[in-house]
């Protein structure tokens, strides 16, 4: 029996284009789409021994069996391309599509599923004049470890100055289907505005979230299982309203940063933007009593990012030292002064989910020993691996160039347990990562493209922590991130959608507050 290759080719005179489509091992032509008509494979070109430069730049990378279509666009100037992928060499029976058409979902998951566990290799034709030149081929890896089929994030400017124009959104990641959870504007009125951020879910479940609302109108909003609330979480015994949740993976329980936060900006500084605390501590919320507690208050530790292991038996969190040396300025001058010092370090408390107490904390990576500061614990969901961003000081990685992720296997007893994800990290920002609810992905923002817009980015990670090389969150068309003037923040999976309208959560946010009862120190 002959190998029949059956492949999708795309060729475009705008150099916009969608690649899609390869080598069934069935000789079975896919159906045409309307907007398509036949082209066939250059016969007649020079070949290169180069790769094909792409944006977004999808050569090497491993996707998930469920992905939303890849689409790229040739980053070099030409007047036509063509694409094939394909599942193995042999005489082609091929289907062509003429400019930014988009080949139809279905045969996208149909070349999947025939895929996964194996390669794809795309072949990239590009004609200049009356001559094509065909490159390298590469391979793309299809994984049969499927992806949550949601992320939500935080849109935002970069620049601090249009920080009301923000919305929390939602993207399905086996299409590219994109909604709106909540909208800053909804609350603002003239020169009343309102912040929303920090957007967290309690096993990746959507009907049980929570998120922020800062100034007008402002409280933490809580979706549990139907029933909504905005909560006061101001008291006079806690520094603040929380930040930075954790939810206790099943208790209606979650742990928060309370911080006083500063935020200077730069003119000259490559990091624009630098966040601090002046003081922070860690407080729990009890969402079925609507009490809070303190954990540690201790004025000389600065402790923030709080993150459960998925057991719920232990509480990851950072925290830096600093006590105070000049008592003729406040603490949060000195602390301005001296936020080079802040060195954070991850340490962990045990917790009991029947008494619902807490035991002394413990030291898990001294990063201050290698002068450098630790942040944003997550551990994977099989509890094996704890990913964290480093950086040389302070705890807004964000903006500092340097950011990168590392690595530590919590079964090892060495230092030599922490490493850095190389496979992941670039020479600019990275930091915000999340794990799927599987394990086997992580989605996390970088700055790689431009130094300027954070652009989510998945990788996966197998079951000894090995990285693959990542790849840029996919759009209907390639340039659309381009084109954007919006960060994405936060980017964290779920299990699906939510479904409580925008409105809804305005409407909340508008409505009385539950105000919190302070229960004393844990």
């Amino acid at each position: 029996m002959n190998t029949v290759r059956h492949s999708l080719l795309v060729v475009s005179k705008l150099s916009i284009f969608n690649f899609q489509f390869s080598t069934l091992l069935l000789a079975i032509l896919l159906t045409i789409m309307s907007a398509c008509t036949h082209v066939s494979v250059p016969t007649e070109y020079t070949q290169v021994d180069s790769l094909p430069k792409i944006y977004p730049d999808y050569v090497d990378v491993t996707i998930p069996v469920n992905m939303a279509p890849l689409t790229f666009m040739l980053d070099t100037p030409a007047d036509a391309m063509v694409a094939c992928y394909s599942m193995s060499a042999g005489s082609a029976g091929e289907l062509t599509c003429s400019d930014d058409v988009q080949p139809s979902l279905s045969d996208w998951r149909q070349l999947l599923a025939a895929a996964q566990g194996h390669d794809l290799q795309v072949e990239v034709y590009a004609r200049r004049g009356d001559r094509w030149t065909r490159y390298q081929p590469f391979a793309i890896h299809v994984s049969p470890d499927s992806i949550d089929p949601y992320i939500s994030y935080r849109l935002i400017s970069p620049s601090f100055v249009a920080y009301e124009v923000l919305t929390i959104n939602q993207r399905c990641l086996e299409n590219y289907d994109e909604s709106v959870i909540y909208d800053n504007f909804l609350c603002s009125e003239n020169s009343q505005g309102q912040c929303i951020n920090c957007h967290n879910y309690q096993q990746y479940n959507p009907e049980r979230m929570q998120f922020h609302a800062r100034q007008k109108d402002g409280g933490t909003v809580i979706a549990y299982d139907g029933t909504l609330k905005r909560v006061n979480m101001r008291n006079d015994s806690i520094l603040s309203a929380g930040v930075y949740p954790a939810w206790h993976p099943w208790l209606p329980f979650i742990v928060y940063s309370t911080d006083k936060t500063t935020q200077s900006f730069h003119t000259t500084n490559p990091n624009k933007i630098e966040v601090y605390d002046s003081e922070s501590d860690l407080i729990t919320y009890n969402v079925a009593t609507d009490e809070v507690c303190n954990l540690e208050n201790d004025t000389t530790e600065y402790e923030v990012f709080p993150c459960w292991a998925p057991d719920g038996k232990m509480l990851y969190y950072c925290s830096a030292h600093l006590a105070l040396q000049d008592s003729t300025i406040t603490k949060q001058v000195e602390t301005l002064r001296r936020v080079e010092e802040l060195k954070y370090n991850i340490y962990r408390k045990t917790f009991n989910p029947e008494t619902f107490e807490f035991g002394p904390r413990e030291l898990v990576f001294d990063a201050s020993a290698i002068d450098s500061s630790a942040l944003w614990p997550r551990v994977s969901p099989d509890g094996r691996f704890l990913m964290f961003t480093m950086t040389h000081f302070g705890y807004f990685p964000i903006w500092h160039h340097d950011a990168d992720l590392w690595m530590i296997d919590l079964r090892a007893d060495s230092v030599s347990s922490v490493s850095p994800m190389k496979a992941l990290n670039s020479p600019d920002t990275e930091s915000y990562h999340s794990w799927s609810s599987n394990g086997r992905w992580v989605i996390f923002s970088s700055r790689r493209d431009d130094g300027s817009f954070t652009r989510p980015f998945i990788a996966h990670i197998d079951a000894e922590g090995h990285a693959s090389r990542p790849f840029e969150l996919p759009m209907s068309r390639p340039d659309a991130h381009r084109l954007s003037m919006k960060s994405y923040n936060v980017p964290e999976f779920m299990r699906g959608p939510v479904t409580v309208t925008p409105q809804t959560f305005a409407d909340v946010l508008k409505g009385e507050a539950v105000n919190v009862r302070y229960a004393g120190h844990k």
